[in-house]
C-alpha cells in the first residue's frame, strides 16, 4: 500500500521535495539553492537547466534520506513559481535562452505600447491580470523578438513555452502540459472560457503552436518516465505556488484568505465558483480545477517579501543567516523613524509602478543596522496591509483572520505586527509548507490517497495566533508614514 505523496516545490531561489503521509505531516525533506542572474538592471534570470537538476537531486535526496523506496508514493504533486518563462527546444529538451523571472522587468515597454493601444480593458477582462511586465505572455514575446531565430523556430513548431511545471513535466515525462492555475498567470489565457485566447495571442505576436496543453489542477496528468525513480509514477497535482497555498491553507470557501510570506508576499482571498473582477488593481485568477468545478480567486501580489531580507543578507551585508533578521531588529524597541520600501523591482498590487525603486526614508546619524532590519520586516506586512485594503473593498466583506504561511511566517515579530497593523488576528498553522501540501493535497484527491476536501480541511491545525494589539489611531498614523514613504519611490526610474 502506497504511503506517502511526494511534493515538488519549485520556488524563485531554491528547490525542495518533501514527503507528505495521510495525516498531512512531513515525513521527510530536502532543499537545495540555485543562481540567480542579474544580467541588467530590472533583468532577473535562472538557467532553466539548474532548475531541472536542482528539483532532480531534492528528488533523490528525499527519497535516499527517508529510506522511501519510489514504489510508497502514490503520486506526484508539482508547485512553481508562477509566471517564470522557459522557452525550449522541443526536440532536444534544451532551453535556447536563459528563463525569465517573474521578477524581470523588460518586458515593461511591451505592456506599455498594449495600454497605449487601448487593449488594457480587453486583457483585463478575459485574463483577470493587469497589463504587467509581471506575467509570462510579454515575457515569452520579448523572447520571441531577442533571441536570435526564435520567432522562426516557433512558427515551426520547433519550440515549446511553459512555466516552470511544464518545464518540469517536460523534463520528468516527456509531456508539454499545464494547469488553468498557472496559464492563468500568462495574459493569454481567458479565465472565463478557461481555454488559451486567440484574440490575445495575436495582440501578443505568439504563435498558438507553443502552448501547452491544459489539464486539470487535480487530475492523473502524466507518468514520470521509469527510468527516472525506476518506477512510472502518476504526476496527479499541478498549481502555480501561491493557488496550492492556499488550497494548503484549506482556504477553499468564500472569504476565506491566506498571506505567503516567501520571496514576495502574496495574499488570495477565495471568491467561489466564478471571478470577480477586481475595482480596486488586485488579480482575478483562477485557484484551482478539480474534475467537476472551477474555484477562483482575488489576489494581491507583493514583489519583495523575503528578498528584502536576502538583501540585508548579500547586499548589505548586515545578517549572515536570514534567520538573524528577527535577533536583530529586537535590539531596538522601535524602527526610530525608519521606514523602507523594497520596491527593487518596481511594485506590485494594488501600485503596479514598473519605475519604483527601492528607497529608506527617515534615517538620521543615530540609525544602525536595527533600525534597518524593523523597518525591513515591518515594510513586508505594510505592503501587505495595503493589499488587504484593496481586497477588502472589492470582496465587499469583512476579514475575520488571516491564514500565514512560508518561510517568514515563522518569524514572530513579523507576525505580531502584521495583525497589529491589519488590526485581525493572524493565524500561523502547525503545516507552514502549505505551498507543498497544498500540491500534494491537489494530487492526492487525484489517486483516492485523500478521499474528499472536508478530510483535507479537517487536517488543518493552528499553531500559533497572533491578536492585534496596536491602537486604532497608531494603526492610522503607521499606515498614513507607510504612504507617504511610498509615494516617495514611485516613478522614480522613469
Amino acid at each position: 500500500m502506497t504511503k506517502f505523496i511526494l511534493a515538488i516545490d519549485q520556488g524563485t531561489t531554491s528547490s525542495r521535495a518533501i514527503l507528505f503521509d495521510r495525516a498531512g505531516h512531513i515525513h521527510g525533506a530536502a532543499q537545495q539553492e540555485f543562481r540567480q542572474f542579474f544580467p541588467q538592471p530590472g533583468w532577473v534570470e535562472h538557467d532553466a537547466n539548474e532548475i531541472w537538476q536542482s528539483q532532480r537531486a531534492v528528488i533523490d535526496d528525499v527519497l535516499r534520506t527517508s529510506k522511501v523506496p519510489a514504489t510508497d508514493i502514490a503520486a506526484i504533486g508539482i508547485t512553481n513559481q508562477r509566471e517564470t518563462t522557459v522557452l525550449w527546444d522541443r526536440a532536444t529538451g534544451e532551453p535556447v535562452a536563459p528563463a525569465i523571472v517573474w521578477q524581470d522587468r523588460r518586458s515593461t515597454p511591451c505592456c506599455e505600447a498594449l495600454r497605449e493601444a487601448g487593449h488594457e480593458a480587453l486583457f483585463q477582462q478575459k485574463t483577470g491580470l493587469v497589463l504587467d511586465a509581471y506575467f509570462s505572455g510579454p515575457k515569452l514575446k520579448w523572447l520571441l523578438d531577442n533571441v536570435p531565430g526564435a520567432r522562426a523556430r516557433a512558427e515551426k513548431g520547433e519550440l515549446a513555452f511553459g512555466t516552470v511545471d511544464s518545464w518540469l513535466i517536460f523534463k520528468m515525462s516527456g509531456k508539454h502540459l499545464t494547469d488553468p492555475s498557472n496559464a492563468a498567470r500568462t495574459l493569454m489565457f481567458n479565465i472565463h472560457t478557461a481555454q488559451w485566447d486567440d484574440e490575445l495571442l495575436a495582440l501578443l505576436d505568439i504563435p498558438a503552436g507553443l502552448l501547452p496543453g491544459v489539464v486539470a489542477s487535480s487530475g492523473v496528468a502524466a507518468h514520470t518516465d521509469a527510468s527516472l525513480f525506476g518506477v512510472a509514477l502518476p504526476i496527479a497535482g499541478i498549481a502555480g505556488d501561491q493557488q496550492a497555498a492556499t488550497f494548503g491553507q484549506a482556504c477553499h470557501s468564500p472569504g476565506m484568505a491566506k498571506n505567503t510570506y516567501g520571496t514576495g508576499c502574496f495574499m488570495l482571498m477565495h471568491t467561489g465558483q466564478a471571478a470577480k473582477m477586481s475595482q480596486n488593481k488586485l488579480i482575478s485568477t483562477i485557484g484551482w480545477s478539480l474534475p467537476n468545478q472551477t474555484d477562483y480567486l482575488l489576489e494581491g501580489s507583493v514583489f519583495m517579501a523575503g528578498a528584502a531580507i536576502q538583501w540585508l543578507r548579500d547586499g548589505l551585508g548586515i545578517i549572515a543567516h536570514a534567520d538573524q533578521v528577527e535577533e536583530l531588529a529586537l535590539a531596538v524597541p522601535d524602527n526610530g523613524g525608519v521606514l523602507f520600501v523594497p520596491a527593487f523591482a518596481g511594485l506590485g498590487a494594488p501600485h503596479w509602478d514598473a519605475y519604483a525603486r527601492g528607497t529608506m526614508v527617515g534615517m538620521t546619524r543615530g540609525t544602525n543596522k536595527s533600525h534597518i532590519a524593523r523597518a525591513t520586516l515591518e515594510s513586508i506586512a505594510l505592503q501587505s496591509a495595503d493589499v488587504l485594503d484593496a481586497m477588502q473593498a472589492d470582496a465587499a466583506m469583512p476579514l475575520t483572520q488571516l491564514r500565514v504561511d512560508g518561510g517568514c511566517a515563522r518569524n514572530d515579530l513579523l507576525m505580531q505586527f502584521q495583525a497589529d497593523i491589519l488590526g485581525v488576528p493572524v493565524v500561523r498553522p502547525v503545516v507552514t509548507e502549505t505551498t507543498a501540501l497544498g500540491a500534494a493535497f491537489l494530487a492526492g484527491l487525484a489517486v483516492g490517497f485523500w478521499a474528499s476536501q472536508e478530510e483535507i480541511a479537517a487536517q488543518w491545525q493552528m499553531e500559533r495566533r497572533f491578536e492585534p494589539a496596536m491602537a486604532a489611531d497608531e494603526r492610522v498614523q503607521r499606515m498614513g508614514e507607510w504612504r507617504r514613504a511610498v509615494e516617495r519611490s514611485r516613478a522614480w526610474s522613469q
